[in-house]
């Protein structure tokens, strides 16, 4: 299989089903940026932490390809014409959710309680998590859109949304584990 294809050449791609679209579609901004979410998420897992976290993050990579796959497919495209599902062993289910809370959860028990807004950096580590719950959230708005003019379903964004709790609690952990500076936001009078 050649990488190259030369289909794309004139500013559109398909979609699973075949449906194609043009490139700057907000369906392929979606899953674009989920992919975007995912390169940084490895580049999170590259860097020296835990074993724990490591594990958690491939499973995070995992269910964002996932992610994508479900934003990659056009609701007429869902079911195949044999009637079976496209996507049939792929989905997010309530416990991919829940693994999400239940780590956010036991990090949280070490952590001290928020007081303040922290500015983004300290380690490289805890800022490419900054950056990976950044780029979450845009994933998370466009997927919103998306939503606005085409069938999403919800458990893909619900996905999102707490990712990028994850996220932003990950990074405060890290932060703690490699006792890196927080750096208080300090509003002016």
């Amino acid at each position: 299989m050649k990488v190259y294809t030369k289909t794309g050449d004139k500013g559109t791609t398909a979609l699973f089903g075949g449906t194609r679209v043009p490139k700057d579609h907000i369906r392929i901004d979606s899953y674009g940026t989920v992919d975007e979410l995912n390169s940084y998420i490895g580049l999170i897992r590259d860097q020296e932490m835990d074993s724990h976290y490591k594990t958690i993050l491939i499973e995070i990579q995992d269910r964002l390809f996932t992610v994508g796959a479900i934003l990659a497919t056009p609701q007429e495209k869902e079911v195949l014409k044999n009637g079976e599902l496209r996507l049939k062993n792929l989905g997010i289910i309530d416990s991919d959710i829940e693994l999400l809370e239940n780590e956010i959860d036991k990090m949280e028990e070490s952590l001290p309680q928020m007081t303040h807004f922290v500015l983004p950096g300290g380690h490289q580590t805890v800022s490419y998590c900054h950056i990976a719950r950044c780029v979450c959230r845009r994933a998370e708005r466009l997927a919103v859109h998306l939503s606005h003019n085409e069938h999403v379903p919800e458990i893909a964004i619900r996905y999102l949304n707490r990712l990028s709790d994850y996220l932003f609690v990950l990074a405060r952990k890290l932060s703690s584990d490699l006792k890196a500076e927080e750096v208080k936001w300090i509003p002016r009078k």
